[in-house]
């Protein structure tokens, strides 16, 4: 792992109460097309900040498919899934974002919070996407803002600009990209696969 991935040591960060005030994953989903029966996946799940909000909102027939790095970070999930009141529709998969480990158009949504920055290889990782959603799935990077100073988040060097994301997904294709800002040192970009 390079210096930009958010070590597993550092987890606790991920839940820290603070953090649904400046990031509320309520905010967050409600920008996103969630519906019953959805299928998505959470890559770079983490501890599950994400991961079981999506479960409750695609539902008993919907499926969420956390990926994550770290088997750390999935052991972290783990217990929490454990929970009475944790969705059942959530199941744990080791790897990166330039070899994601789910079959090929096994979900609607590829959902990446705060690791784009993170990843080497962008290309690798948007072709693995278009991969495990098909033409007729979403990409969604929520990611942060450069323009906010940190704290919260990583050094000013290591993030990416909004503009620099959706003129990615532009130039590979993608249609129907749409940008806001859910959270005050957040942006999300979303776009049609294709």
């Amino acid at each position: 792992m390079h210096d930009r991935v958010f070590k597993h040591s550092h987890a606790h960060k991920l839940e820290d109460p603070e953090r649904l005030k400046w990031l509320p994953p309520a905010q967050v989903l409600a920008r996103l097309p969630l519906r019953e029966g959805l299928r998505v996946a959470d890559v770079g799940a983490g501890t599950g900040y994400f991961t079981i909000p999506f479960g409750h909102a695609v539902g008993t027939s919907g499926h969420v498919f956390a990926v994550d790095l770290q088997s750390e970070m999935l052991g972290l999930l783990r217990l929490k899934l454990d929970r009475p009141d944790t969705p059942r529709n959530i199941s744990l998969h080791q790897g990166p974002a330039s070899n994601l480990p789910l079959c090929d158009r096994s979900v609607d949504l590829v959902f990446y919070a705060n690791v784009w920055h993170e990843i080497d290889d962008v290309d690798s990782a948007f072709r693995e996407a278009v991969r495990i959603a098909g033409p007729s799935g979403r990409i969604a990077i929520l990611d942060w803002r450069h323009d906010q100073p940190s704290p919260p988040g990583p050094p000013q060097e290591h993030r990416i600009a909004e503009d620099a994301v959706a003129k990615f997904l532009d130039d590979r294709g993608c249609r129907d990209i749409t940008r806001n800002a859910p959270a005050p040192f957040s942006y999300m970009v979303s776009a049609s696969l294709y």
